[in-house]
């Protein structure tokens, strides 16, 4: 079975995240996101959360499932039985630093990374940027699934 790794923080996941994760699923005959959890970094959004968000605006992908981890992305890469990582790149700067990334993963344990290049209608988009445009009323609804965006401006109304 070909099965691939997508992770990340998806604080909240965005129609760029999804993008990249419904491609990953027409390649491999399965795709794990991978929820990363970092006991440094406080987010928005709880991790039991971001599973939920994840596993409602992917369930069009019968093929796709979500978990969470914390540690090496190369152990949790192990654990799944998955030998590939597919990441997402928005432009030549996440490409330096995925690049370091991907070269460690593969010297720690031989994880290779595929780089997808994202659909140049989200080139810009970050979780980062659709919590500020929603925490200053802007409509961030073209690049959040509506379940995200529902709870995303919940969220930040409680703030």
């Amino acid at each position: 079975m070909r099965r691939a790794v997508c992770p990340g923080s998806f604080d909240p996941v965005t129609n760029g995240h999804l993008d990249i994760i419904g491609r990953a699923s027409r390649l491999f005959d399965e795709v794990i996101i991978g929820v990363l959890i970092n006991q440094s970094k406080s987010g928005l959004f709880t991790i039991e959360e971001r599973l939920e968000m994840l596993g409602e605006a992917t369930a069009q992908y019968p093929n796709v499932r979500v978990a969470s981890f914390h540690g090496l992305l190369v152990d949790f890469c192990r654990d799944q039985g998955a030998a590939v990582v597919v990441k997402g790149l928005r432009a030549v700067s996440d490409f330096d630093y995925e690049l370091q990334m991907a070269q460690m993963n593969i010297g720690l344990s031989g994880v290779e990374t595929l780089f997808m290049p994202t659909n140049p209608l989200y080139s810009f988009l970050s979780s980062s940027l659709v919590k500020d445009v929603v925490k200053w009323g802007g409509d961030a609804s073209p690049y959040l699934p509506d379940n995200v965006l529902a709870r995303l401006v919940g969220r930040l109304k409680q703030n």
